[in-house]
């Protein structure tokens, strides 16, 4: 039996990013399988793709430049920032109610997940897109295989309503 607290059967994510060297030519500047994971939960794994700090996010040109995939940041995105993440859901997942002052962005990329809220329940299949706009919400996988979901958090202005989460350095 494999142990999922570690990620072990979640295959990896290739993680592409481009650029402009020093000359200004447009190339691929990483091309490797990203690393940066967080275990919140059994058999969950969070994957952290890219973040931004402000808009319009700055994309410097040259060879040296930070990976913004690295850095270790919390749910929320930074105040008129980005954070872009891939989570793998295991079956049986123990899902848990917050709130981000977010407009979320959510792709399915496999399998199959259900966002309950307050009063609903809706149930997202492969190739399903949600604009989930800063609702209170948990993430459940109900099947019998992993669900691997893609999500943009886009830093929106704040609604006044309950605690929401926040990201290590949002301070409003």
């Amino acid at each position: 039996r494999r142990d999922m607290s570690s990620g072990e059967g979640n295959p990896p994510i290739r993680r592409i990013v481009t650029g402009h060297d020093g000359a200004r030519v447009a190339k691929v500047m990483i091309d490797a399988p990203a690393t940066n994971r967080k275990f919140p939960g059994p058999g969950t794994v969070s994957t952290l793709m890219w973040v931004t700090d402000s808009a319009p996010a700055k994309i410097p040109v040259g060879d040296s430049f930070e990976d913004m995939g690295a850095r270790i940041v919390g749910t929320a995105p930074a105040p008129k920032g980005t954070r872009f993440c891939v989570i793998d859901f295991p079956p049986g997942n123990h899902p848990g109610m917050h709130r981000t002052e977010t407009v979320d962005y959510v792709i399915v990329i496999e399998g199959e997940i259900e966002m309950d809220m307050d009063d609903s329940t809706v149930k997202l299949k492969q190739g399903d897109i949600m604009i989930q706009r800063g609702t209170n919400h948990a993430w459940a996988n109900r099947s019998d295989k992993r669900a691997r979901v893609a999500f943009v958090l886009v830093d929106a202005e704040p609604l006044g309503i309950g605690n929401p989460v926040l990201g290590t350095h949002n301070a409003r």
